[in-house]
């Protein structure tokens, strides 16, 4: 398999967490990309008609994505520890990496809107609706989803985890931990296990 990646991104993060819980990361050929919406290149679309990464291409040369689905569908390539369950709690787990996802989404927006759009097209106030975003999410993981992180860790956990590495990459001036005592201090145990400390990412120098 091969998958098209960028070590920064949090969706790319969160593959390469499941393939190490899964010991697959030797069954997969990484190959990097440096892509933008506004320079996709051919390669990506050719294979992700929406020009996004990841993109795994499976042994039989056919492509999927997007994270979600690459990440599910390692999950069937091995008999250990699954990343989802197999019983009703799944739609818990699902919820809870949709909305890692949802923090992801937001996030980069705002990356974006500070990288790649010209300082006099820049909004402010689109940057702002972003992180509303983000911050209501977090509070909600504060009050509601705490018991969920605690317990077995599961692709959810990981997601959410990335997702707040991300914020922590991006976004280290918003400081999120200062009014979420219990999501930071399970963040910082949680981002101890190996497969998130072999994935943390870094800014490009």
């Amino acid at each position: 398999m091969k998958l098209f990646h960028a070590p920064t991104s949090p969706y790319v993060r969160k593959i390469m967490v499941a393939l190490i819980e899964t010991g697959q990361l030797d069954k997969v050929e990484l190959v990097p990309v440096k892509i933008s919406p506004f320079n996709p290149g051919d390669q990506v679309p050719s294979l992700n008609p929406l020009g996004k990464i990841p993109c795994l291409i499976r042994n039989n040369g056919k492509p999927i994505f997007d994270s979600r689905v690459i990440c599910r569908y390692l999950d069937t390539m091995h008999d250990g520890q699954k990343l989802y369950p197999n019983d009703s709690s799944l739609w818990d787990v699902l919820t809870l990496e949709a909305t890692a996802d949802g923090i992801n989404e937001a996030a980069i927006s705002m990356a974006y809107e500070k990288i790649l759009r010209p300082k006099e097209q820049q909004s402010d106030d689109w940057v702002e609706a972003q992180w509303l975003k983000i911050s209501r999410t977090l509070d909600a993981l504060e009050k509601n989803s705490m018991d969920q992180l605690n317990g077995t860790p599961d692709m959810a956990c990981h997601a959410i985890c990335a997702a707040l590495g991300y914020l922590d990459l991006r976004h280290a001036d918003r400081g999120w931990r200062d009014t979420r005592p219990n999501l930071a201090a399970w963040e910082d145990e949680f981002s101890k296990r190996p497969a998130m400390l072999a994935t943390t990412p870094e800014l490009p120098k």
